[in-house]
């Protein structure tokens, strides 16, 4: 998760207007610079529109004035100002193109990121990380987690790395929370996103979990694989069932009574064997292989 670590201003004026623009996201970056500066006093800049745009940032208008939040390339008009800046800044303030502000975030891992990433891999899973911010955000992330990284990735990138990495028939989990990746959680064989993530991410996603916690990700794969082997288990014997017993019926040789018990007795069976479910414990997963599940999960890193 971000935190915001550094900014460079001329006075507290730029970061209310900042922390009133970001307000309206639920960006991690806006979250915590709002969560940052909260106890300054409330913007002056009265927004007539603010709009988000996926991969780049906030847009507000005031009255003719023009302000954004977001990617120094996309919030600066000037390219001289992009290329003179030093790399560092996550984020920057614009106010009709000319640079008010410079924020810097640093990124950490959730508590559990390292070890639900070791058990992807340990199931047969490859791992990478699809983050749309800088590279020197994201290297000491992946770096972290020994995974390959993609960074400054826009969302229609994001798309394009998923419909490559199934090209040749792996199945690609998403793991993402940011309105930046909707795009890629639809187009992904299977999507997971925290509850906290953007609406329109949450209703992209196959899976919602309601922890933080990304252990909810192999523990959702473990119930699926679980699942999954009890479906099967009771077709084989409703098959099985029936294969003997319609047959003994069709001769006449079961009786009202026998039939009936028959039937719940199965029934009673089925449930049962679908209830085991609820006995297997989140840390007992079973293993994979590649070639067993072939299936990449790209986790969004810092986003």
């Amino acid at each position: 998760m971000p935190r915001l670590i550094d900014w460079r201003v001329t006075d507290d004026e730029p970061v209310a207007v900042a922390a009133a623009l970001a307000c309206h996201s639920r960006h991690p970056y806006s979250q915590a610079l709002v969560e940052a500066v909260a106890g300054l006093p409330a913007s002056p800049a009265a927004f007539d529109e603010i709009s988000e745009h996926p991969g780049y940032g906030l847009e507000a208008r005031a009255g003719t004035i023009v302000y954004r939040l977001g990617r120094p390339e996309w919030a600066l008009a000037n390219v001289a100002d992009v290329e003179r800046m030093s790399g560092d800044e996550s984020v920057v303030l614009s106010k009709d193109g000319s640079r008010l502000a410079d924020f810097r975030f640093e990124d950490r891992l959730r508590a559990d990121a390292a070890t639900a990433v070791a058990e992807l891999k340990d199931g047969g899973f490859r791992v990478e990380i699809i983050s749309g911010d800088r590279e020197t955000a994201v290297r000491p992330i992946a770096a972290e987690l020994g995974v390959p990284y993609l960074a400054a990735v826009l969302p229609g990138e994001k798309t394009a790395r998923i419909a490559a990495l199934e090209a040749p028939g792996r199945k690609v989990l998403m793991v993402g929370d940011g309105l930046n990746d909707t795009p890629a959680l639809a187009a992904a064989h299977a999507s997971m996103a925290p509850a906290s993530a953007a609406d329109v991410g949450r209703c992209a996603a196959d899976l919602v979990f309601l922890r933080e916690s990304l252990s909810a990700v192999p523990q959702a794969i473990s119930v699926a694989r679980n699942a999954s082997r009890l479906v099967k288990q009771n077709f084989a014997f409703a098959i099985a069932y029936n294969v003997v017993a319609v047959p003994i019926a069709i001769m006449g040789q079961v009786t009202p009574l026998i039939a009936a018990i028959a039937m719940s007795g199965s029934s009673i069976v089925v449930v049962a064997n679908a209830l085991r479910l609820k006995r297997v414990k989140s840390k007992a997963r079973p293993s994979a292989t590649a070639r067993e599940f072939p299936a990449t999960s790209v986790l969004e890193a810092a986003e």
